[in-house]
């Protein structure tokens, strides 16, 4: 198991940890808060584990972990990758999501959990991280936007969710140091 601190964290802050089975039940937790609050993704529901597990890659997934209500070793939030395409030219494009439990917030996990799927995508030779956000989640904007990702463009009405056309504002982040 690989552990990390999060750099530049405070004595308080989340500790990193490479997502594994046992954190299912409260990662997928997470996800569905996430999902029911309308703002995160077109998804109404969180899948099962084995559908989450086989859809993103295994060194690229991370939890923070900490106190949450009074309880330590909670999940915070987590962040996970997918291959955005089977083709060798992209082999070194990943699309990523990052959840921070509701509780969580405003307390550093968000940026602590892009940190460390940086640290991992470049280490393995990745250039690029991109993620489609709504346009009404000005937090997770702004959140990218200290990471060091920066807006392509906006993907105008391109899918439905409960009924209403939604745009997709598509975001990047190309690494410097992976040539």
């Amino acid at each position: 198991m690989s552990v990390t601190t999060n750099p530049g964290a405070t004595a308080h802050g989340p500790l990193i940890e490479s997502m594994r089975a046992a954190h299912a039940d409260q990662v997928l937790a997470v996800y569905q808060l996430g999902i029911d609050e309308g703002q995160a993704t077109f998804e109404t529901t969180a899948p099962t584990w084995a559908q989450f597990d086989a859809s993103r890659l295994s060194d690229h997934r991370h939890v923070a972990l900490g106190t949450l209500d009074g309880t330590p070793g909670r999940v915070l939030g987590w962040i996970a990758a997918s291959a955005v395409s089977a083709r060798s030219a992209y082999a070194g494009v990943v699309e990523h999501s990052v959840y921070v439990h509701p509780g969580a917030r405003r307390r550093g996990v968000g940026l602590a959990l892009l940190r460390a799927l940086i640290a991992s995508t470049e280490a393995a030779g990745i250039w690029t991280i991109q993620s489609g956000i709504f346009p009404e989640n000005i937090a997770s904007l702004a959140l990218h936007a200290r990471a060091g990702f920066r807006v392509i463009g906006t993907r105008e009405r391109i899918g439905r969710h409960h009924g209403i056309w939604r745009d997709v504002v598509l975001i990047e982040r190309r690494s410097p140091t992976v040539t």
